[in-house]
């Protein structure tokens, strides 16, 4: 399980770190594209720069990825209307119109994209006749363009769709593997409940016989030694007794049984869990009490992130605050961020902590939702 997710906190790292390589390298064509049109042949440099920021704007919107066509077309525009009213020629501009369709492949669905492709291929030929460029060879490099930008959107839901089907596979295989240790925590604790009720059936019953007999010798015969051997057997009795609890109790105890549940309904839900657990914590005892309403709560945070974000990634801490109070954090990205307010479970969260002596605080910024709680250990 430890490697698992090692594994997957790996290849969550590395999928951040090309993402953001990717949009560094995309947003540096994009506004190298924009310097040279404007040095070289913008007629108005104050109001190309002006459009040039406006449309840094938008470019940034797109990492939200919402309306996408929407920005798109919106870009394209506003590069073409700039084009034509304040460059002295439009070769960079018909690039850049170029650049901006390859990248629009790679993100509009198949579905939007060829809506997209003809309203650039419309604006190009356009800016090209009222520039009196070679209107025959433009439509020729659109129609090689148009297939080439298909192909590439093909390619890019073929990926998505491979993506999707690893994300499944990954999906099954973690559930086999909780199935796997569910299977063998399972064979321990009835093995440990054949061992506890064969104690108590063989110890158990003898000594509880002994006790009798020695109580019927001490009634019979008034001495004190069998009174004495009468108390050992009892203190036997309970010892034996303490010993089947024991063995009868799952051993599955403390933070590592909110961990374990925390895992299979990672399982269930298919979130991707990135849990960090401070040092020590994990040989905390909390009572059962605690222990359900630590669960709780975190169970709880999780799904309110599956509820309001659309990533499927949470980080989850469990580590010890500074008054030695078990301390829990919970944080998932969020879109689009909106004024949030308690609702019925935050509340019912709250209080069962509050209950408990503990503390909630939840809060968000423009890029994530947080909820961090403490609990007494004792």
């Amino acid at each position: 399980m430890g490697q698992l997710q090692w594994n997957l906190q790996c290849e969550t790292g590395r999928k951040q770190v090309y993402k953001v390589k990717l949009f560094s390298l995309r947003f540096s064509v994009y506004v190298l594209l924009w310097a040279l049109i404007i040095l070289l042949h913008s007629i108005n440099l104050p109001l190309s720069i002006i459009l040039f920021a406006i449309s840094l704007g938008l470019y940034f919107f797109l990492s939200v990825r919402k309306a996408l066509l929407l920005l798109y077309t919106m870009l394209s525009f506003m590069i073409c209307i700039h084009g034509y009213l304040l460059t002295d020629n439009i070769t960079l501009t018909l690039i850049l119109i170029l650049f901006i369709t390859i990248e629009a492949a790679m993100n509009l669905s198949n579905k939007v994209l060829p809506v997209y492709l003809a309203v650039n291929i419309g604006l190009s030929l356009s800016l090209t006749f009222l520039n009196n460029g070679r209107l025959l060879e433009m439509i020729a490099v659109s129609l090689l363009f148009s297939f080439l930008v298909l192909k590439i959107n093909r390619m890019a839901d073929d990926r998505q769709e491979q993506r999707d089907i690893y994300d499944q596979m990954l999906s099954e295989y973690r559930k086999l593997k909780r199935m796997n240790l569910t299977a063998e925590q399972n064979a321990r604790l009835e093995e440990r409940t054949k061992i506890a009720r064969d104690i108590h059936d063989s110890v158990g019953h003898r000594l509880t016989a002994l006790i009798m007999k020695l109580e019927m010798l001490a009634i019979e015969t008034k001495h004190p030694e069998f009174n004495t051997l009468k108390q050992m057997a009892n203190e036997s009795l309970e010892e034996t007794r303490e010993a089947v609890k024991a063995l009868k109790t799952d051993e599955n105890e403390g933070i590592a049984s909110v961990v374990h549940l925390i895992r299979k309904l990672e399982a269930e839900s298919h979130l991707l869990v990135q849990f960090t657990i401070r040092q020590g914590i994990l040989s905390v005892h909390l009572s059962n009490e605690k222990n359900i309403i630590l669960y709780r709560a975190i169970q709880e945070a999780l799904t309110n992130a599956m509820r309001h974000s659309k990533s499927r990634e949470v980080h989850v801490t469990l580590g010890k605050s500074a008054n030695e109070e078990i301390s829990f954090e919970v944080i998932n990205t969020i879109h689009n961020a909106e004024p949030f307010a308690y609702g019925f479970g935050l509340t019912n969260m709250k209080k069962r902590l509050e209950e408990a002596e503990g503390r909630l605080e939840t809060y968000q910024t423009d890029e994530k939702f947080v909820v961090k709680g403490t609990i007494p250990d004792s």
